[in-house]
């Protein structure tokens, strides 16, 4: 992927920066693995603002990902590389040999005419998918289950990959792209290599309307409010917080509150935290 510049002929193409789609081969995507699916845009059955700064937003479809891989010891070819709205990472449209189609995650430099294939013994080749026992040390991977058959929950950004660093016993060990360092089942199936479209994180939104366009409404500081509104509102000209440490609106403690709960379930299973 490369990033396309835009000289400043206007206030809001001075910074912006966009990708240039090179990568992608059609625009049109695979009718029957498209669904519509309601945007709440923060709001709860009854219509009442429970998320903030949520709303609008481009029309768009959701693309069915198949994050499980489960269609074991049957290659298919892949026939497109597509944009998908709802993330950052590019997608990947699958033939089969028994003539299904399905999406998956596009690894970074699988080309189009390449075979893929997952299963238990299956070739260490970009694309294929296979449980951690059987990848080497230090293989970069991507979309790793948590638990056996539940399908690819982490790791499945664009540019993102993890590392195997250690097998002992039942659990392997992996370096996620968080630096956090944790073990996780020999079954849990991942597919090999890094996602692609590496630059997404260069991107630079360039102005207000583009935010927009992805749902996102305008936030403001809770400074420049007033103390009926928020917390931290109130005082005469540009005045201080004036509290211990920041609160959200309600009250709670915010900004460098740690959220993870004490007594999760996962955290025996985490090595290293993430920074």
């Amino acid at each position: 992927m490369a990033i396309r510049l835009y000289k400043a002929y206007t206030p809001g193409t001075r910074n912006r920066t966009v990708s240039t789609f090179s990568e992608i081969t059609t625009n049109i995507p695979e009718k029957k693995l498209i669904i519509k699916k309601h945007s709440p845009k923060g709001r709860n059955n009854r219509g009442v603002i429970t998320s903030r700064h949520r709303g609008g937003g481009h029309k768009k479809k959701y693309r069915i990902i198949d994050f499980k891989r489960n269609k074991r010891n049957i290659s298919g070819i892949v026939s497109t590389i597509e944009y998908d709205p709802y993330r950052n990472a590019r997608i990947a449209l699958i033939h089969y040999e028994d003539g299904e189609k399905k999406y998956i995650l596009h690894p970074r430099s699988l080309q189009i005419g390449s075979k893929i294939v997952a299963g238990q013994n299956v070739p260490i080749e970009l694309g294929n998918s296979l449980p951690l026992e059987n990848i080497p040390l230090g293989t970069a991977v991507h979309n790793i289950e948590i638990k056996p058959n539940k399908g690819g929950q982490i790791v499945r950004a664009a540019g993102t990959y993890a590392q195997i660093v250690a097998k002992e016993g039942r659990f392997i060990t992996l370096k996620l792209p968080s630096s956090e360092v944790r073990t996780i089942s020999k079954n849990c199936y991942a597919t090999i290599g890094q996602i692609g479209n590496i630059d997404s994180n260069n991107i630079t939104i360039g102005k207000a309307g583009r935010n927009r366009w992805q749902g996102k409404r305008p936030k403001v500081r809770g400074v420049v409010m007033n103390p009926i509104d928020h917390p931290h509102g109130g005082g005469e000209g540009r005045s201080p917080i004036g509290k211990p440490r920041p609160v959200t609106p309600w009250g709670k403690p915010a900004l460098g509150q740690k959220t993870r709960k004490k007594k999760k379930y996962s955290n025996n299973y985490i090595l290293r935290r993430r920074k």
